[in-house]
Order: structure tokens, then C-alpha cells, then sequence
């Protein structure tokens, strides 16, 4: 274990039920799953990048993170949403413990690094870094050495919502054509014994182009000239990895894994529509056209909650005591979150058919609830409508997104592959938090007691 090496290849959002169905044109994928383990992994919930990387790199869930979103409320004022930041993350991930062990480590892309962090190695935050001005590695030499050799950093595809496919194509494939060329560069110039990237790009395909192969989506024309993109991606992606992987030590253990999955979203819920429907919300002007809820003046006065666009749903409370203008009392909050959940999952689409909407509460999802986090999680669907936030909707059923096209919401399970060990076969009930304890056993090093994963035979 000494001079073990371990290399993780993070392919956002990559599909496990893609990865079967296309699995004999993906070779280097198949070897991996051959000669290792493998399986579904069930992500985080909500089953959203940030907070998934982190979950899984640590080893704690959503809730001891205090991480529920990429924006969350920084207080119980209305307007305190604040970017998760590496800075937010409070618990040690698997590169702060193996640096403290002296294990040099290489880090590429990976969700909430940014700002970077001190480590012992090397480190390129990726998404979420603001733009290619701020100070994205570590050291902060690496930066000018990076550009020399491959120009200015794509730290992600820019208006991913498009209806420019040609555009879209053409940037996604530069995207992960770049990170894969620095991971090699990278991966043979530096010192490491941990290696770590996360590619965005299958994320960005899938929401951008899953009506165009699945002919179960709404959307979907038959006969389409992209109906085969998403294949040939994959085929693409399957062929950078094996290059990748022909320059790591034979002995290394390697890992290929997703922080979700993905499916057709089949529309969206104008969840603050509804909720004015039912008498929860409150505005003093309703807008004339497509408006962001956060532009709209909401009569605090007479709204009892509150809801956020994204892929799933949040819905706050406005609490008297607790929000500046709060009206639901504490001691009517229980019964209030009872009834608003009975509604919402009482919810039906255009021709009366329930929509299937899930609902939680914190303290249902996670053993320990830190941080600011919803009052209710609404999975709309179970994920497969995603939430709109925008009023002028004109009806809480969408079959459009507020914030561009949109082909595809997340899913519950990602997919996990690891080789270089003596273990063979088919894993199930993995789950994300139990990466984290995987990689330190692998280089011997108890995970804290505390952590809520454990590690993968």
C-alpha cells in the first residue's frame, strides 16, 4: 500500500443504464468492469452535482455537509442564497487526508475545489469557478503553465440551454477534449499517488441532447439527424479514457464513477404558480411575462412558503420569528408542513393524473441537519419533471424551462467500475458516501470515525 496509486476518473451525470445498453462499443469500460467490481451508486439527495462530488469525496451525506444545493441560504432572509464554495465544505476530503499523510495528490475539475485549497500536489478547480481571471490552481504557477501548453481554461460550457445543437456539440466535445489533454499532461508530468478528475461534459450532453436518441421523451422526433449523439459521445468518451488510462502505472487501482445518472425530463412544475394557486404565496404585481421569482415583489405579508426552480424542488417556510416577515406560526409548523406535503402530493398533471411528486423533510433524509436547508424537498415526479421558479408561466404544467432547453433531469443512480484490486463482480447497494472510505483503504488510512460510508470490497 505504500506506493499504491490510485487514479479516479469522474464522468458527471455518465448514465448506468447507457453504459449497459452501448456497453460492447465501449471497450475500455467494459475491461475495467471485467477485471474489477461494479454496479449502480446511489447519489445523494438530492441527487444533484453539488452537493454529490463533495458527499462522495468526503464520505458524509448532504445534511452533515449542510449542503443542499449549488445556492443555499446563507441566513433566514429571502434573498441569502450564496454559492457553495470549496470554502463551505467543512469536512476533510479524501485529498486533505492523504496530504496530511504526506500522499501527493493531482486534482482536475472537480466540483466545489474552487477557490483551491492548499494540498500536497496540484489542484485545477472546475466548476463553479467564476471565470478564467480568478486564481484557479494550485500552486498558483500551475495556472501560466497550463494555458502555455493548451490556451485558456474551459471551465465549462458556456449556455449549455441552447437550441444551437451544432454550437453545443462542437463545444462540449472541445471541453472534454481539453480536460482529458491536461489530465495526460498532468497525470505523466506530475508527482502523484492520489489522481483525481471530474469531466462535466456527459452532464452537459444529457440535458442538452437526450430527446434526440430516447424515444420515450416528449420531444422526441423520429428520424432526427442527432438521434445517434449521444452514443457516439459516449464512444468518444470510452476512447479518451483509454488513452488516459495507457499512461498510469500498470498497478494503479482505477475508478470510473458518476455522481448521478440522468433520464428524460418530461416537463416542469411552476411550483410558485401553484403555490399562488393555493393561496401560499402572495405578489403585488404579477408579472407580464416569464420573471424570475427573485425579481418579483412578494407580499411576505400573506405568504405562508415559498418555492426555488432546479432540477428538484425546494420549498421554504415563512416562519413568524424565524423569516423577517414571517406569518406561519411555530407552533402551527408541523401541521402546516402536513398539509402543504398532502397537497403536493395530491398534485395532478393537465389530464388529472397524479404527477407522482415525493416530498421530505430534513430530518428524514440525513442522520444530522446542518446549514440552512429546505423546509421540504420535493422530488416532482420522483425527478422526472424538474422545478420551475419563474412566475408568467401561465399554469403550474410547463413543457418548457425557465432558463433555456432542457432535455433531461438528474436520476438516483450513477454509475461505479474499480479495478486494480483482487475484487470481481457485480456491487450492489453502493452507495456515494462509501467512495470516500473506499479510496483511504486503499492506502491503509483509517476514515474518521464518524463517516457515514464504508469502504467497498
Amino acid at each position: 500500500m505504500e506506493d499504491r496509486k490510485v487514479v479516479i476518473i469522474g464522468l458527471d451525470c455518465l448514465e448506468p443504464t447507457l453504459v449497459e445498453r452501448w456497453i460492447d462499443d465501449l471497450p475500455n469500460l467494459k475491461r475495467i468492469m471485467e477485471e474489477g467490481i461494479y454496479g449502480k451508486i446511489r447519489s445523494t439527495d438530492p441527487p444533484i452535482t453539488i452537493p454529490a462530488w463533495s458527499a462522495m469525496m468526503s464520505g458524509y451525506s448532504p445534511g452533515s455537509l449542510g449542503l443542499y444545493g449549488f445556492r443555499n441560504r446563507g441566513d433566514f432572509s429571502y434573498d441569502a442564497l450564496k454559492l457553495a464554495t470549496s470554502r463551505t465544505v467543512k469536512k476533510k476530503r479524501v485529498w486533505d487526508i492523504l496530504s496530511d499523510r504526506g500522499k501527493k495528490v493531482v486534482l482536475l475539475g472537480v466540483p466545489q475545489t474552487y477557490p483551491p485549497n492548499r494540498v500536497n500536489g496540484q489542484m485545477v478547480s472546475g466548476w463553479l469557478t467564476p471565470d478564467t481571471s480568478a486564481q484557479y490552481t494550485y500552486p498558483t504557477s500551475l495556472k501560466s503553465e497550463l494555458v502555455d501548453v493548451f490556451g485558456e481554461y474551459i471551465i465549462d460550457v458556456k449556455d449549455f440551454r441552447t437550441d444551437d445543437k451544432e454550437r453545443l456539440l462542437r463545444e462540449i466535445y472541445a471541453f472534454s477534449n481539453q480536460h482529458f489533454d491536461i489530465a495526460e499532461y498532468m497525470i505523466t508530468k506530475k508527482n502523484w499517488d492520489f489522481f483525481m478528475m471530474v469531466d462535466m461534459g456527459p452532464d452537459r450532453f444529457h440535458h442538452g441532447f437526450w430527446k434526440f436518441f430516447d424515444t420515450t421523451h416528449p420531444k422526441h422526433v423520429p428520424g432526427n439527424e442527432l438521434s445517434d449523439c449521444v452514443r457516439e459521445y459516449y464512444i468518444f468518451l470510452d476512447g479518451r479514457l483509454g488513452r488516459l488510462l495507457k499512461k498510469v502505472p500498470e498497478e494503479s487501482v482505477i475508478v470510473v464513477v458518476s455522481d448521478h445518472g440522468a433520464q428524460p425530463m418530461m416537463g416542469g412544475v411552476a411550483i410558485n404558480e401553484w403555490l399562488i394557486d393555493k393561496g401560499y404565496l402572495a405578489v403585488k404585481d404579477y408579472p407580464k411575462e416569464l420573471t424570475p421569482i427573485r425579481k418579483i415583489e412578494i407580499d411576505w405579508e400573506k405568504t405562508k412558503a415559498w418555492g426555488e426552480g432546479g432540477y428538484y424542488c425546494r420549498i421554504f417556510v415563512n416562519v413568524k420569528g424565524r423569516e423577517p416577515k414571517g406569518v406561519v406560526d411555530p407552533g402551527d409548523y408541523d401541521d402546516f408542513l402536513n398539509e402543504i406535503i398532502d397537497e403536493i402530493s395530491n398534485m395532478k398533471d393537465e389530464s388529472g393524473n397524479l404527477i407522482g411528486n415525493v416530498c421530505f423533510r430534513p430530518g428524514d433524509l440525513y442522520r444530522e441537519v446542518n446549514g440552512i436547508p429546505p423546509d421540504i424537498f420535493v422530488y416532482l415526479g420522483n425527478l422526472r419533471y424538474r422545478s420551475v421558479g419563474s412566475l408568467g408561466v401561465g399554469g403550474y404544467i410547463t413543457y418548457d424551462n425557465d432558463t433555456g432547453p432542457d432535455d433531461a433531469n438528474h436520476s438516483f443512480y450513477g454509475f461505479f467500475a474499480m479495478s486494480g484490486t483482487e475484487s470481481r463482480g457485480v456491487r450492489d447497494g453502493i452507495s456515494i458516501v462509501d467512495v470516500a472510505p473506499t479510496v483511504l483503504s486503499l492506502f491503509g488510512i483509517d476514515a474518521p470515525d464518524d463517516i457515514e460510508g464504508k469502504a467497498i470490497k
